[in-house]
C-alpha cells in the first residue's frame, strides 16, 4: 500500500506513536470466508500478549509472510475488521494470479493454519476534522481500508457525515457490500453509499451509474454526493493507479486542499512509470555504504554494483528490514534520507510532500553517493 498522510489518532484523540517495524508474529487462522469466487476474508486469533501490537487503527496494513518450497512470499494487506467487531484482526485477500499467496489463501488456507504477520504500520488515515464531510472513493479491493475508516469516523464523530463511492466491475464484485449495507442502516442519515458498475449491462440493474469512471464521471459523482472541495470536506482514495490518479487530478482542478486529500494504491501500473527522480551528481560505479536506523538501531550494509536497489543490500545483511511488494506501491520500506543522495523511480507510495521531506522507498532507491544514511523510524 502507499500513503502520504498524517499519522492516525488513538480513540481518545492522542497521537499514535510509530509502531515497531520489525519482527514476525505467528497467528492462527480462525475463519476463512469466501466473499467472491476469487476473494476471501481471513480472520486470525490475536493472543492476549499481542493485543496491544495489533490494536486496530483504520488505514494501517500488515505484511503477511508465507513460506513455501524454501522461499518466503510477502504481501501487504489492509486491516479490515467487520464494522460490528472493530477489534477483530481480519484481512481481505484476493487471488491476483497463479502461484502467489492470494492463490494459496483462496484455494487452500483453512482454519487452524498459521500465518506470520508483521506489526501493523502505515499512515493512511482521515484528517482529524470534527464535523467534516468525508468523501471516500474505492476501486475494487480499495474498499478494504475505506470501509473501516467510514465506520470509525461515523462512530467517533456524531457530527460528521460520510459519502462512500465504490467502483467495481459488476455488482457481484462489490466486496463487503453486506457490511456496508449494515453500516448504512445504522447511520442512515449520515452515510451515503454509491456503487459504480464499470462492466455490467445497465439493463441488468446497473442503472445510470454503470460506466467507467473518467474525469467527467468523477465530477458528476462529486456533485451527486454534494462533495464540494472546501475546508470542511476531506477525501480518501484507494484503488488502482488510474482511478486514484484521475481522482487526484480532478480534485486538484476543483481546488481541493492537498492536505485534505489522502490516498493509497493497491497495485502498480508499470505501463506508465514515473520518470526517475535524479538529484545531485551522477552515481559513480562501485560499491556504496548504507546505514539504516530501524527500531532505534543502526544497520549497515554494502551496496554492490549489481544490486537492483538499496533494499537488496540491506536484506543481505539484515533480513528483518521491512518490505513487501518491491514495486514502490505498499510503502512498507519507506525511509527518510538523512545524508547522502539516492535516485529512484516508480515510487507510487510517495507524493510530492514526502519527496520534499526527503523520504524514499528503499525497494526502488539506488545510491548516488558513496555514503547514505536512512531512517526507517522517521
Amino acid at each position: 500500500m502507499d500513503t502520504a498522510t498524517l499519522p492516525p489518532a488513538a480513540p481518545d484523540g492522542a497521537p499514535v506513536g510509530p509502531p515497531r517495524r520489525t519482527g514476525w508474529h505467528p497467528l492462527d487462522v480462525t475463519e476463512v470466508r469466501h466473499l467472491t469466487a476469487d476473494t476471501v476474508a481471513v480472520t486470525l486469533h490475536v493472543p492476549a500478549a499481542l493485543r496491544d501490537v495489533f490494536t486496530h487503527h483504520p488505514g494501517r496494513h500488515v505484511t503477511v509472510r508465507h513460506r513455501r518450497a524454501g522461499a518466503a512470499l510477502r504481501r501487504s494487506y489492509s486491516l479490515c475488521p467487520p464494522p460490528h467487531a472493530p477489534e477483530t484482526l481480519r484481512l481481505v485477500i484476493k487471488r491476483s494470479g497463479p502461484g502467489g499467496f492470494g492463490e494459496h489463501a483462496t484455494t487452500r488456507l483453512a482454519p487452524g493454519d498459521r500465518l506470520e504477520l508483521s506489526p501493523p504500520t502505515g499512515t493512511f488515515a482521515l484528517p482529524e476534522l470534527p464535523g467534516a464531510h468525508h468523501v471516500l472513493l474505492a476501486g475494487g479491493t480499495g474498499i478494504t481500508p475505506l470501509a473501516p475508516m467510514a465506520a470509525h469516523a461515523l462512530r467517533r464523530d456524531p457530527a460528521c457525515r460520510v459519502s462512500l463511492v465504490h467502483s467495481v466491475r459488476t455488482s457481484a464484485d462489490a466486496l463487503l457490500a453486506d457490511e456496508v449495507a449494515e453500516l448504512k442502516d445504522e447511520f442512515v442519515d449520515r452515510l451515503t453509499v454509491l456503487y459504480v458498475l464499470t462492466r455490467e449491462d445497465p439493463g441488468s440493474g446497473g442503472g445510470p451509474l454503470a460506466r467507467r469512471l473518467d474525469a467527467a464521471g468523477l465530477r458528476r459523482l462529486l456533485a451527486a454526493v454534494d462533495a464540494r472541495p472546501g475546508p470542511d470536506t476531506t477525501f480518501a482514495l484507494c484503488g488502482p493507479p488510474g482511478l486514484v490518479g484521475t481522482a487526484r487530478r480532478v480534485l486538484a482542478d476543483e481546488g481541493a486542499d492537498p492536505s485534505l486529500v489522502r490516498w493509497e494504491l493497491f497495485t502498480s501500473d508499470d505501463t506508465a512509470p514515473r520518470p526517475p527522480e535524479t538529484t545531485g551528481p551522477a552515481p559513480e560505479k562501485g560499491e556504496a555504504r548504507v546505514t539504516a536506523l530501524l527500531d532505534g538501531r543502526p544497520r549497515a550494509a554494502t551496496v554492490l554494483p549489481h544490486d537492483p536497489a538499496l533494499l537488496d543490500a540491506l536484506l543481505r545483511a539484515h533480513p528483518d528490514v521491512p518490505y513487501a511488494c518491491r514495486e514502490g506501491v505498499c510503502g512498507s520500506c519507506r525511509a527518510k534520507v538523512l545524508s547522502g543522495q539516492v535516485t529512484a523511480d516508480r515510487q507510487y507510495a510517495l507524493d510530492e510532500r514526502d519527496r520534499a521531506a526527503g523520504y524514499t522507498l528503499v525497494c526502488r532507491a539506488r545510491p548516488r553517493t558513496p555514503e547514505i544514511t536512512l531512517d526507517f523510524d522517521a
